[in-house]
């Protein structure tokens, strides 16, 4: 089994409820009432129910773009997902440009930090805001998107999550984003 491997499902059940789908460039997701999320191979099978209006799918990596001291400190400041008080949550895919990729990976590392300070940015909302990237173009096959982030906290932490969007979506990184969506969701209560 392999459990880097992760599907986002969106459709009729599931145990995150969408609040909003919205495209910020390109084009947007159907709708779905609900987001299941499963965790490896034969998880993914199981994902493709009746119900399911679409499936996202990445694997968990190494970390690319980052130095020892930048990860140290990642390490050291941010907060696992899961957390009882992370009632919202958001999955953000994007798919970047074919410029982009045709940078050699020290141009978009130089790009991704120098540049736009993209971690930087990210610490700055740390341990509020958690997260967990997902790699779309390391599987076999052809994906619609190159990342998928989920992020999960506090509901009085949203406007921070919304800041950390705005500022991260100004930088030049952002201009080579040809596709995003910003898929809003709150925790489902057993009842």
């Amino acid at each position: 089994m392999n459990s880097r491997l992760f599907s986002f499902c969106g459709g009729l059940a599931g145990d995150w409820m969408v609040t909003s789908i919205r495209a910020i460039c390109g084009e947007t997701l159907p709708d779905a009432e609900r987001v299941q999320i499963h965790q490896g191979v034969s998880a993914a099978h199981e994902a493709l129910s009746s119900g399911t209006k679409w499936c996202l799918r990445g694997v968990t990596s190494n970390d690319r773009y980052v130095t020892r001291p930048e990860k140290e400190l990642l390490l050291a400041k941010q907060a696992p997902l899961g957390r009882a008080t992370a009632t919202h949550a958001a999955l953000i895919p994007i798919r970047k440009s074919a410029p982009w990729w045709a940078m050699t990976q020290d141009e978009r590392r130089a790009m991704f930090e120098e540049e736009s300070h993209h971690i930087k940015i990210g610490m700055d909302y740390l341990p509020a805001i958690a997260r967990r990237l997902h790699h779309c173009r390391d599987l076999e096959s052809k994906e619609p998107f190159d990342f998928l982030t989920f992020f999960d906290f506090a509901p009085s932490d949203e406007p921070l999550f919304d800041r950390m969007l705005e500022r991260l979506r100004s930088t030049r990184e952002w201009s080579f984003v040809d596709r995003e969506v910003d898929i809003r969701l709150k925790k489902v209560t057993p009842t």
